[in-house]
């Protein structure tokens, strides 16, 4: 029995994303069908690359209105998380929409590097069964020059230059801006308290 499908568009990161899921138990499915998707007790959207071709190949592939009308709960993962906003500024974009917001370039500062690669500490926000277990400062490993302002949906923020949005969610729609496969035991944490929630 699939614990949960990983969307499988062509976008990289998706195998790794997978042994991390198998690490923590859990019995993961690729796919790019509508049909097995929307049938999912649980979805993950994984992501590297730019917004615009992911959008387009999620067109493509007739799986916008399914990922749109979800019931089960939804996790999308860096580029993943940015789609699942209204749209964004990489290729001014429109998003899946199920989360608030518009993604924004993150502006170089000094001694900054965007994008940003690297180990930033968590700052939780609002209590979610997302995180628990995961305390104020963690650790977790971030790839991005792209980034979601806090806003009503931020679950957990970090900073790098400014604030930016780390996890978001609104209701079983959730992302994480950053990688929980390259993040040790915070990583390990969040998708296994992902693989833990049902649909209402």
């Amino acid at each position: 029995m699939t614990d949960v499908v990983l969307i499988d568009w062509g976008g990289g990161n998706i195998g790794s994303v997978r042994y991390a899921l198998e690490r923590v138990g859990a019995r993961a499915v690729l796919s790019a069908d509508a049909d097995t998707i929307a049938n999912a007790p649980r979805v993950i959207l994984p992501g590297v690359g730019a917004a615009a071709p992911a959008m387009r190949r999620l067109h493509e592939l007739g799986l916008v209105e399914t990922i749109r009308s979800l019931e089960a709960p939804l996790l999308g993962i860096c580029l993943g998380m940015q789609l699942l906003y209204e749209s964004s500024e990489e290729g001014d974009v429109e998003g899946l929409g199920v989360l608030r917001g518009r993604i924004g370039r993150m502006p170089p500062r000094p001694g900054l590097r965007v994008p940003h690669m690297g180990w930033n500490r968590l700052r939780c926000e609002r209590a979610s069964p997302l995180l628990d277990g995961i305390a104020n400062g963690e650790w977790a490993y971030f790839v991005h020059g792209f980034a979601a302002p806090p806003n009503e949906d931020t679950l957990a923020s970090s900073e790098y230059g400014s604030a930016f949005t780390a996890v978001a969610g609104r209701g079983l729609r959730f992302g994480a801006q950053f990688h929980p496969e390259r993040s040790a035991a915070t990583g390990q944490r969040l998708l296994a308290n992902f693989l833990a929630m049902e649909a209402a």
